[in-house]
């Protein structure tokens, strides 16, 4: 692939916006005390994170949707950028609340415009690789930039990791203004027929999966250093080697739960994940003063929970095989949305309760997207048509295309 080494540049500045967006679960307590609030205050910086992203990312693609795709990157890096100094000039938590709106819209464009560059680098039948190497950059934010992020900012100060971030996404900026190739933009999609999709019982109620999922896994993962640290009793260094062994797990689990729908199918292996995923929350409350077991639990929850990542968005695209970078558009701003209320609840339930019971309210969650999840396979073939029915011919994409939205 002639054209592999610009994804590859593209899939290391993914890393850095991807480190961006999940750092601040690695550093709440740090974080917090700096800036002198309590820890579901500090959580809130992931709510307002995640709604800036859910609901700001589609109208600025709209508003953007004619641009060219390497000048909205810029633009988008520039925005991230900004939203970096902001972080590092933040005198107070107000102001490090304006940094994340800015990271937030920053991200969410450079994401959708990336996966977009990448799938028209690849060459014919590549596309799925190249979107793949992108998705790894994100991923390994959580293997290398979280438990990196949490040593810097026990060492020194947490602002320095945004002041890298910025830094280094200059010098991203840079690569890519000499490397990538100019590309056309596209055709906007009107939201009338994009929420169209949604007037489908199915596709609702598998919409509905990914939000109860992805909150269940949020309520936890937000407050999981200060839970490791005060519940558990960890060190700052046990904490560290915690988040880096939960990051090797997601990744594991993301792999294994891609061959596991191709192996067993989607059913079993959705169905398997998320109800594994309840357990593995539960044994993290009932276990949760054992720094001994907290490791493989952190584990083989990281596993669970991401083995459910691409069998649930290979699901959501088999609903709607003729509208399949809309369905992927609408489960990404279903995801930030269940990482909004996560954070949100979260806060209200470690202020309002008690930290530990963060994990129960998540095993919860996660128990009823299993449910909705089996709710959803059973709905009949009559509904699955209705859905075929409401794809409009402008919907209609190249798979190639659909995957990079």
């Amino acid at each position: 692939m002639p054209n592999s080494w610009k994804i590859y540049l593209l899939a290391i500045v993914s890393f850095l916006v991807g480190t961006s967006e999940n750092i601040i679960a690695g550093i709440l307590d740090r974080v917090a005390g700096d800036v002198g609030v309590s820890i579901a205050a500090a959580g809130q910086l992931i709510t307002v994170f995640s709604l800036a992203f859910a609901f700001g990312t589609p109208v600025v693609m709209a508003a953007t949707a004619r641009v060219g795709r390497k000048k909205l990157m810029l633009g988008a890096l520039g925005l991230f950028i900004v939203g970096n100094v902001i972080a590092v000039l933040s005198p107070n938590y107000a102001v490090l609340m304006i940094s994340r709106i800015v990271l937030a819209l920053g991200t969410g464009v450079f994401v959708v415009a990336s996966l977009t560059v990448a799938s028209k680098l690849a060459p014919a039948g590549k596309q799925g690789s190249a979107i793949a190497t992108l998705v790894m950059g994100f991923s390994t934010s959580l293997i290398v930039g979280v438990p990196l992020g949490r040593v810097i900012a026990a060492s020194y100060d947490w602002k320095l990791i945004f002041a890298g971030i910025g830094a280094l996404s200059l010098l991203g900026a840079l690569a890519i203004v000499r490397a990538i190739p100019e590309s056309e933009g596209e055709a906007p999609v009107p939201i009338r027929s994009q929420l169209a999709l949604l007037r489908s019982p199915r596709i609702a109620v598998a919409l509905s999966v990914t939000f109860f999922w992805i909150f269940g896994y949020s309520i936890m993962y937000t407050y999981i250093s200060p839970f490791l640290l005060s519940i558990t009793g960890m060190s700052e260094r046990a904490v560290s080697i915690g988040l880096f062994a939960f990051g090797i797990a997601s990744l594991i689990g993301s792999k294994l739960g891609g061959f596991s729908s191709d192996k067993w199918g989607i059913k079993r292996t959705l169905l398997g994940g998320m109800l594994l995923h309840a357990a593995v929350l539960l044994l993290l409350s009932a276990f949760s003063h054992s720094a001994a077991l907290m490791f493989p639990l952190l584990m083989l929850w990281a596993f669970s929970a991401w083995s459910s990542g691409p069998t649930q968005q290979y699901y959501l695209l088999t609903l709607a095989p003729g509208a399949s970078g809309i369905m992927l558009s609408l489960n990404s701003s279903m995801l930030q949305l269940a990482m909004a209320a996560g954070a949100g609840i979260g806060g209200a339930i470690v202020s309002g309760v008690s930290l530990s019971a963060v994990s129960w309210l998540g095993a919860l969650a996660v128990a009823a997207a299993a449910v909705l999840a089996a709710a959803s396979f059973r709905i009949g073939r009559g509904a699955e048509q209705k859905a075929d029915e409401l794809q409009p011919a402008a919907l209609a994409v190249p798979q190639s295309d659909a995957a990079s939205r």
